[in-house]
């Protein structure tokens, strides 16, 4: 009968692990290192994120090429024959292809370099590259040794951070770049063609001179405009590899062109332009690139938040707030009130915004605390929460793009129904009859019940010509025109 586990052996000594897993030793160790005694609790319970395991395997497979086309895979103390090193490059992909999530067991919470999951990376990869050629992946030998070939020339303080800014980037380009620009595209929609409702417009809360509803709508689309560049400039520090500065940014044990081309062969596989950091010593050091980017990527979540929060305001009522928009109708908004309805995207986007938020908050303790010397100790926290910042919000983003924002329908009704109303009215009489005077129509105005308009005809304050194109909305929304 097969056990249900296997022995195998590292520098350390023996390691027990479950017989069928793709990982070693090395792997096991971080596992049993990182659980209580009991085997009872985790320090999290979860993993580092898929996308940085398949980001992970793509960099080996792009270290992995490189080493062969600068001949070092097929030469030296342990050189691999053709096949073996096709077949490391193919295990590297399904790694990047997520063919093995499930044997990525460590703690997100570990060593601070990630080096239990580069060693993980490597050994799943090495022993799958030897089952590819029809090896025995259990036998103590490993023909295809996790630290000889597949982590040739690398470190796991330069090639763990290369990964998580290779990763960062792509789910940026991918995802959050396109929310971000289709967001940005919708607002601009409904600007254009809302630009002749008329509204009041508001400040501190109370009633302001009158506006256009596309007018309000630029404003928020200026504001997306903005932090999509913003986010998009902040990228140019993830860009830059570590790759090739190994240990502490000398490069010991690798070829001197090894990071110019793992740069290069990850920008041809994945068509982002990356490139090997000019200064090896700061970029294994410090993450200051991801501490900067992230900075760009939070400023986004308060612009994104607060545009969210307008919209749901805008969008109160129906009866008894400003319903000057109105929001698609989703789901039902409460257990005990029969035919409410909330702006559940709105706020489930404000709350993705505010994690966001947060989560730069450890970004920037991680960089500033944890670089000493010739590394920085908190990188597996930082990939975490980067990715999640990303992800959390490119989802929230996109839903409530596709499912709020593009059903918005502007409340014409509503909308102008405020404007005669609103006692700001008066602020277009100030140049004929002063600040004084136009202030106590205003409070007399609110006492009677009466609008700035009726109680200037009433007074007979300005002939009838001049009151009309004085108190003309529409004329007061471009003054300039």
């Amino acid at each position: 009968m097969m056990s249900d586990f296997r022995i195998e052996h590292d520098s350390m000594g023996e390691v027990r692990l479950p017989y069928n897993a793709y990982y070693g030793a090395q792997t096991q160790r971080a596992v049993e290192n990182l659980t209580s005694r009991g085997q009872t609790c985790r320090i999290s319970g979860r993993t580092i994120p898929p996308a940085l395991i398949h980001t992970l395997g793509l960099v080996k497979w792009a270290a992995a090429k490189a080493n062969d086309e600068l001949g070092l895979l097929t030469s030296g103390r342990s050189p691999l024959t053709e096949q073996e090193t096709e077949a490391l490059l193919t295990a590297s992909l399904e790694v990047a292809d997520g063919k093995f999530d499930d044997q990525f067991p460590v703690d997100v919470y570990q060593t601070g370099s990630g080096t239990s999951s580069n060693m993980n990376t490597n050994e799943v990869i090495a022993n799958r590259a030897i089952e590819l050629c029809g090896g025995d992946r259990f036998a103590p030998e490993k023909r295809i040794h996790p630290n000889d070939h597949v982590n040739m020339g690398q470190s796991t303080n330069d090639i763990f951070p290369t990964a998580v800014h290779a990763a960062v980037t792509m789910l940026c380009e991918e995802r959050l770049l396109p929310a971000m620009r289709k967001a940005c595209a919708v607002l601009e929609e409904k600007s254009q063609a809302w630009q002749n409702i008329l509204k009041i417009g508001r400040t501190h809360l109370a009633d302001a001179t009158p506006m256009t509803l596309g007018q309000e709508f630029s404003g928020f689309h200026e504001q997306m405009a903005m932090a999509t560049a913003c986010h998009a400039a902040g990228m140019a520090g993830l860009h830059r590899l570590p790759a090739g500065g190994t240990a502490v940014g000398t490069g010991i044990n690798t070829h001197p062109e090894f990071g110019r081309r793992v740069a290069a062969i990850l920008t041809q596989k994945t068509k982002i332009l990356f490139q090997e950091a000019e200064n090896h010593f700061a970029a294994n050091a410090q993450r200051d690139g991801l501490v900067a980017w992230h900075a760009c990527l939070k400023s986004a979540a308060v612009t994104v938040m607060n545009i969210a929060n307008n919209i749901r305001w805008l969008g109160s009522g129906p009866r008894c707030g400003f319903y000057e928009i109105k929001i698609p109708d989703l789901q039902p908004g409460s257990s005990i009130m029969p035919g409410k309805v909330n702006p559940v995207l709105c706020e489930a986007l404000m709350q993705a915004c505010a994690k966001v938020i947060g989560n730069d908050q450890t970004m920037t303790v991680c960089g500033a605390a944890g670089g000493q010397f010739q590394l920085n100790i908190m990188m597996p926290v930082m990939a975490d929460t980067a990715i999640e910042s990303v992800s959390i919000l490119a989802g929230a983003l996109e839903i409530f793009t596709e499912k709020c924002l593009a059903g918005l329908e502007a409340n014409a009704e509503k909308c102008r129904e405020g404007v005669e109303k609103s006692l700001s009215m008066v602020t277009a009489l100030n140049p004929y009859l002063g600040y004084d005077h136009a202030a106590a129509l205003a409070k007399e105005a609110f006492q009677t019940g009466k609008t700035i308009r009726e109680l200037c005809t009433e007074r007979q304050i300005l002939d009838s010509e001049t009151l009309e194109q004085a108190l003309d909305p529409m004329k007061m929304t471009r003054p300039q025109q």
